[in-house]
């Protein structure tokens, strides 16, 4: 039996470092580059013809909030032909209070609205995707202290 442990500690072992490395290895999503974003209120560019306005519905705290983002051409039209991605995670426990990639609701007076559940307080991030035609147009990230 002492041989036969001896035998497999050396694969065992390499095996648990394998293991430990792939958990260190960044996924795809978070390799992606995201721009960081002006304060809440300010205009922020999209693209060339495009811009957005963000916040808060209310000062964040903890619980359930909503980030919302308006979307408006160079000329100030509100554009609604966007798909926008959001999520909410803290960056320096990325991944435990993830809420995931999640696609804002669109309201009836054309405000993209998100859902977010800040569950303790600390660092906090939000990133959001703009979408046209299935094709990502920019990326930005806002951090906030709870």
């Amino acid at each position: 039996m002492k041989k036969f442990i001896i035998w497999c500690l050396p694969l065992l072992l390499s095996t648990l470092v394998v293991s430990w490395a792939g958990l260190a290895t960044p996924s795809a999503a978070e390799q992606v580059a995201y721009q960081p974003l002006p304060k809440p209120g300010a205009k922020a560019t999209i693209d060339a013809d495009h811009y957005f306005i963000y916040g808060f519905d209310k000062q964040p705290k903890l619980g359930a909030t909503v980030m919302r983002v308006e979307i408006f051409s160079r000329n100030g039209k509100r554009d609604t032909s966007f798909v926008v991605k959001g999520s909410a995670d803290m960056p320096s426990m990325r991944g435990a209070h993830s809420s995931g990639d999640t696609d804002f609701s669109l309201s009836t007076k054309g405000v993209y609205l998100l859902p977010v559940q800040l569950v303790m307080p600390g660092d906090w991030e939000i990133r959001f995707t703009f979408l046209k035609s299935g094709k990502p147009l920019h990326r930005g990230s806002y951090r906030f202290n709870l």
